[in-house]
């Protein structure tokens, strides 16, 4: 096939689709609000009247709207990549080949199911149930994560090296409480309809398809059942488990781990982790008791579900109609063109985010961040230097600690070289394969090397950051150092409420329930007197209860337990960040202006929760109150801004929380 003729097929990017700049703005403000009563209000309530949510999402919010515009940016540069001549440009040639294989519908709609064929050979072919653990390791090498899940990261114990990760998966929904509470009923009836639909699809008839739906759903709820809780998952020590190769099999039982380690090709090692071994155990067990022909309706069934994103519309759609549709309520497909964005910087984003770089983020924005973080990192210095509640011994571990935190910010020093992977115009689903290949086999080499500390975790254009406890800093793409969260126009209160409060929230992860549990070279190690890890239990119990207390919608209350870090890093996050404005605005008192009738503390509380602003459809609220780690927007926007100590001084007014708000303890 010419590839003129794939380029001729695909429809172009209209200019018209460019959406506006996010911003900060005192017009999205709803003054008419009591700050003290209801700050979110206050500051986003004329945003939120204007902006309903677009049918092709489950959400609107700042975050969206810059990723709107960056998409929008990669677009752009994927179209250019795909339509352009670069004979001697490999990125772009590859970025543009996948752009184009994930764009030619008429290919895609022609090959129909061909493009798992071999595939489901692999399953086919199983006639024993020794044959299953390696056609597990098969699927897993092309990243399809069937019956448990792997990863390849720092050793939380020996964080200097790379260690084998397994843990829990294999199920379809979320989380295990969807196979068990009777508040997913409904959720479980839809659940079995489309397992159901796809057989069919897929050439079952609709009863043989029904049956084999009530096998994969079985199945599904005994792994659910051995599986821990999104709580319990937060929990490190728990979570970490080390098993001696030698005699692993005797301890996990009949799955056979040395096996699945030597199929991928995993290098010589003396340990892996298992995070979860009771849902191991238990697999053992299922390995025994279930027949093998429901073990392959299974892994059919995970095939499926795992390409159906990229075979024809009318298995896409079935898969959007349950997983997006009914789960999250959100009614309409994003345009192909936005999808095969997110994809393609999820395969091979480093390729693309190196273009994006190179187009968007300037020298000047890396300056200032970089200023803003070393303002951030002295004031919690002096927040842990003068901590009335921790003593001596654990305060110079903490600040030893500290020391060693770094920040990276915008890109890599050095980008992934993708080269090796054999990238077509003309074979979607294989691009993505192939590139799962390549990123498997990239994570299975570096077992028990030294650890990287370049690489990112997250592509350049990622509307987000991170905060890494094996390595010990934070990393902000450029992806999200634009308006709202930082904008070089605006005055320093707004840019240190927004990011500087995010950067600090970053900080503080390094220290909240989780993350104080790593030590300075980022190992799991208890680093802390008993006295001082029962004081921050004290404080860390307060914020659980106040999230706790509050109501994302009717009957529905916010997990304090499972949102407990995020929240502390909120809190944390907004306390360091408004020191930080203090101290600059003290160096430089010309700085001290009102703007728009605003002072500049009130500027950074306003900007702190207009990066909050969202509006959410109640089943994605469901959904995230069940999954999610952070609490819903309204509470991030609101809850830290409302519990720091300065805030009444700045806001007056009635405050019918204020009671409630203020049995928060201060933990940073």
């Amino acid at each position: 096939m010419d590839i003129t003729e794939v380029t001729n097929r695909v429809e172009r990017i209209s200019n018209n689709e460019r959406p506006e700049d996010p911003k900060f703005s005192v017009d999205f403000m709803d003054t008419s609000a009591d700050p003290g009563t209801d700050f979110y209000r206050y500051c986003n309530g004329k945003w939120i009247d204007a902006h309903p949510i677009p049918q092709d999402k489950s959400q609107w919010s700042s975050f969206t709207e810059l990723l709107e515009r960056n998409r929008f940016i990669l677009g752009k540069i994927l179209e250019e990549c795909a339509f352009g001549d670069h004979p001697d440009d490999l990125v772009k040639n590859q970025v543009g080949w996948f752009y184009l294989s994930s764009m030619d519908t008429e290919t895609i709609e022609r090959k129909r199911f061909e493009p798992i064929k071999d595939i489901m050979k692999i399953i086919q072919g199983i006639s024993e149930k020794d044959e299953i653990i390696p056609a597990v390791s098969k699927l897993h090498r092309i990243g399809i994560p069937v019956m448990f899940s792997y990863s390849s990261y720092a050793d939380e114990k020996k964080s200097s090296t790379y260690a084998y990760y397994l843990t829990q998966g294999g199920i379809s929904l979320p989380n295990k409480d969807y196979y068990l509470k009777d508040s997913f009923e409904n959720i479980r009836k839809d659940f079995k309809k489309h397992i159901a639909n796809m057989l069919e699809l897929y050439g079952e008839s609709r009863k043989e398809a029904d049956a084999d739906s009530e096998i994969v759903f079985d199945l599904e709820l005994r792994m659910a059942e051995s599986s821990r809780t999104p709580v319990e998952l937060r929990d490190p020590e728990r979570n970490y488990n080390r098993f001696e190769l030698e005699g692993i099999d005797k301890r996990l039982g009949d799955i056979n781990i040395k096996q699945y380690l030597s199929e991928i090709s995993l290098p010589p090692v003396q340990h892996i982790v298992v995070k979860q071994p009771e849902f191991f155990e238990n697999l053992s067990k299922m390995l025994i008791d279930i027949p093998l022909d429901s073990w392959k309706i299974y892994l059919m069934w995970q095939v499926l579900h795992f390409s159906a994103p990229f075979l024809h519309e009318e298995v896409a759609n079935e898969d959007f109609d349950f997983f997006d549709r009914k789960m999250s309520g959100r009614p309409k497909q994003e345009k192909r063109w936005k999808r095969m964005v997110n994809l393609i910087d999820s395969e091979i984003g480093e390729a693309l985010g190196r273009l994006y770089v190179e187009r968007t983020f300037g020298e000047e924005s890396k300056r200032r961040m970089e200023e803003m973080v070393n303002d951030l990192r002295e004031v919690f210095t002096e927040k842990l230097e003068k901590l009335s509640w921790m003593s001596e011994n654990t305060r110079a571990k903490a600040l030893e600690k500290f020391s060693m935190f770094r920040a990276k910010i915008g890109y890599p020093t050095r980008f992934i070289d993708y080269s090796s992977i054999t990238i077509t115009p003309y074979d979607f689903l294989g691009n993505v394969l192939r590139s799962n290949a390549f990123e498997f086999e990239r994570e299975i080499k570096r077992i028990d090397s030294p650890v990287d500390r370049e690489l990112w975790e997250m592509t350049p254009p990622t509307v987000n950051a991170y905060f890494d406890p094996t390595v010990n800093e934070i990393v902000f793409p450029a992806g999200i150092l634009q308006p709202p969260y930082f904008d070089p126009e605006l005055d320093d209160a707004v840019n240190y409420g927004a990011t500087g409060g995010i950067i600090a929230h970053e900080i503080t992860h390094g220290f909240d329930d989780e993350g104080r549990k790593y030590d300075k070279d980022g190992n799991l190690n208890d680093w802390w007197a008993p006295e001082d890890a029962g004081e921050f239990t004290k404080r860390a119990k307060s914020v659980v209860d106040l999230y706790s207390s509050q109501e994302a919608l009717p009957g529905l209350r916010v997990n304090g337990e499972l949102t407990l870090g995020e929240n502390i890093a909120d809190i944390g996050g907004i306390s360091i960040a408004y020191d930080a404005l203090e101290r600059k605005l003290e160096r430089n008192p010309s700085l001290r202006r009102e703007i728009d009738g605003l002072t500049q503390e009130q500027r950074f509380y306003i900007g702190w929760s207009q990066a909050w602003r969202a509006n959410i459809r109640d089943e994605t609220t469901r959904l995230l109150i069940s999954n999610d780690p952070h609490s819903p927007n309204k509470f991030r926007g609101e809850i830290p801004a409302r519990v720091h100590y300065k805030f009444e001084s700045h806001f007056k007014g009635t405050d019918g929380k204020k009671e409630q708000m203020s049995k928060v303890i201060t933990i940073w």
